[in-house]
């Protein structure tokens, strides 16, 4: 374990077998439809990795990077599209594959300007789901993991750009955060 972190929150083995329980979920799911795996990035670049391979369906992808954070641990409640889709989504059925759905501000706005486009259907598939920081009424049709309210880095969570490459989940330890 990293020494930044506290504690281990969902170790490696764990975080593949669900990846791979909700890769036949979207299987099952979407069988026979033109499905568009929408990565939120950074964070959500090693789940869409793993995810996608663990779908037995012909699926594309495409990124989307968008900020909220900075280099904070708070969301700023303002979202801005840094990246936007290099294809066109409309017609398709869409998953949004996030690393983590906090307060959902950020996922409000990318639900509302993804169904702008005219999409087939849109659902959400996140890693990790924190509901007790919820501000809007979003609810992940496929969820890896329900969470308490800590702060979580590693397999591409982020603290300032640290910890992304951490092949689990940690809690960071609060001294890193709030020097």
């Amino acid at each position: 374990m990293h020494e930044d972190l506290r504690e281990v929150l969902v170790d490696e083995v764990r975080l593949q077998a669900r990846i791979k329980e909700l890769g036949r979920q979207i299987t099952a799911d979407y069988q026979g439809k033109d499905v568009i795996l929408v990565g939120i990035l950074k964070g959500a670049l090693p789940f869409l990795a793993d995810l996608m391979r663990a779908i037995e369906l012909d699926v594309s992808y495409d990124l989307m990077a968008v900020s909220s954070y900075g280099a904070s641990t708070k969301t700023s409640g303002t979202v801005r599209i840094i990246k936007d889709l290099d294809e066109e989504i409309e017609g398709k059925d869409v998953i949004i594959v996030e690393d983590i759905v906090d307060t959902g501000l950020t996922l409000n706005y990318l639900l509302e300007n993804l169904r702008s486009r005219k999409v087939n259907s849109l659902k959400i598939c996140t890693l990790l789901d924190k509901p007790s920081r919820r501000k809007v009424d979003i609810k992940p049709d496929y969820n890896g993991f329900e969470i308490p309210d800590v702060f979580v880095v590693g397999y591409g969570l982020d603290y300032a750009e640290k910890y992304r490459n951490l092949p689990y989940i940690g809690v960071l330890k609060e001294e890193v955060y709030t020097k």
